[in-house]
């Protein structure tokens, strides 16, 4: 591995760095999980996002003349970094590096980037557009943090964790969850600032209570699957899910409880310190769960009579 007198390995620390910045300065509920996780896999986590806020700031914040070609530059240093191990962007270099070692490839990659060029040329999305969408800008994410829950701490030869198909359908349903959620409460300023639609039939102006109903339905289904999941995961990664599950849960039920003509007023909201109270509470939960699965008595073993 090295340290940091070592050039090569002070660029990569030094990439991971730019990544935890990344995040640190653009999402405190996400933020607020990741610091519950070990070394290697925060640092894994750190990436992922860094990458894919780069790519969300392209079509959202820089957006207009300019931008499609932005993205196309970043998906394409993306592909080269992760056939080469290396890159002069360092959040890029610090994606590649997780990539490579977690076993995320083109096939999340490659939808992810899907989605975000859509932002660039789609306007209003039906449902079957809408669905393409969430997938490839929010469920292959959750499927690029479930490689790394499992991998982060893999050595070099060693074999990848097989991702389970249960794993996987929480992994994609723990992040359509975090971006419906976005969808929603964000409704009024992607419409107005953005020009876009994300809910299918449904537009600011005539947002109702059924309409609320039905996507915080939606939204709950997603969660319970995402926390059907959470016995899976490796202890750190369980509880830093747990965490960030419940501080959405509670953003789900400030969303589901505001009238439909006040989340178009202002931006719903889980105050830090309410955060930080349900992120404990969960993280608790599960450290006690932990200890009275492995106090609980194994079965005793059958005696063989000869």
């Amino acid at each position: 591995m090295g340290d940091e007198n070592d050039p090569g390995r002070l660029y990569d620390l030094t990439a991971a760095k730019v990544s935890r910045v990344v995040l640190g300065s653009y999402s405190t509920s996400f933020g607020l999980g990741a610091r519950l996780l070990d070394r290697p896999t925060r640092e894994g986590i750190d990436a992922v996002y860094g990458l894919v806020r780069i790519a969300d700031e392209v079509v959202d914040t820089r957006r207009g003349a300019g931008a499609a070609e932005l993205l196309d530059e970043l998906e394409q240093e993306t592909a080269r970094a992760l056939r080469r191990g290396w890159s002069t962007n360092l959040v890029v270099h610090s994606f590649v590096r997780t990539a490579r070692r977690c076993g995320i490839g083109h096939h999340e990659i490659d939808p992810f980037f899907a989605s975000m060029r859509t932002d660039l040329t789609v306007r209003v999305h039906d449902r079957a557009s809408y669905e393409r969408y969430v997938y490839g800008s929010a469920e292959v994410v959750g499927l690029m943090c479930l490689a790394v829950f499992l991998n982060a701490r893999r050595r070099r030869g060693e074999a990848l964790r097989a991702r389970d198909p249960h794993l996987e359908r929480g992994a994609r349903a723990l992040g359509a969850a975090f971006q419906k959620i976005n969808f929603l409460r964000d409704l009024r300023t992607d419409h107005e600032e953005l020009g876009r639609l994300y809910l299918p039939g449904v537009a600011p102006e005539r947002l109702c209570r059924h309409d609320v109903d039905t996507f915080c339905d939606e939204i709950g289904a997603d969660l319970a699957a995402a926390r059907a999941a959470l016995p899976g995961l490796p202890v750190r990664a369980r509880i830093a899910v747990a965490a960030t599950v419940a501080v959405y849960e509670r953003l789900l039920a400030r969303l589901a409880a505001t009238a439909p003509e006040d989340i178009l007023r202002a931006r719903v909201r889980v105050p830090d310190p309410v955060k930080l109270a349900l992120a404990a509470r969960a993280a608790g939960g599960q450290l006690l769960d932990q200890v009275a699965s492995s106090r609980a008595p194994r079965p005793a073993r059958a005696r063989v009579v000869a």
